[in-house]
């Protein structure tokens, strides 16, 4: 059964950090691009940072760009999102996502709150 499971929202002050957790189970970790991915109300769900499963560049959404940085850690089936800057436009559910284009796999955790504000 696989399982992406979100951890590290909470309530943080504009200019803080956050740190946010995927754990993932079910499926070959390392062989999957892991993505967040962002909702804030009343928006469509947005990229916010992503991470191939091989040697590859990250990609950020222009609005994280030098604040937000994605990695990994096949070793614990892991990918974090450390958030530094926050600003209260960061405010959102943010989503963890695998993704393997060539066998058409695609999960999504149930996401974890983001709130900032002061």
């Amino acid at each position: 059964q696989v399982q992406l499971v979100e951890s590290g929202g909470g309530l943080v002050q504009p200019g803080g950090s956050l740190r946010l957790s995927c754990e993932a189970s079910g499926f070959t970790f390392w062989l999957a691009a892991m993505s967040w991915y962002r909702q804030a109300p009343g928006k469509e769900r947005e990229l916010v940072a992503a991470i191939p499963a091989a040697v590859g560049s990250t990609n950020y959404a222009d609005s994280v760009k030098g604040r937000f940085a994605i990695s990994r850690d096949n070793a614990k089936n892991t990918v974090y999102l450390q958030m530094n800057s926050l600003k209260p436009e960061d405010t959102a559910v943010y989503y963890c996502n695998a993704a393997r284009r060539v066998t058409g796999m695609d999960y999504w955790g149930k996401g974890t709150l983001v709130t900032v504000s002061s």
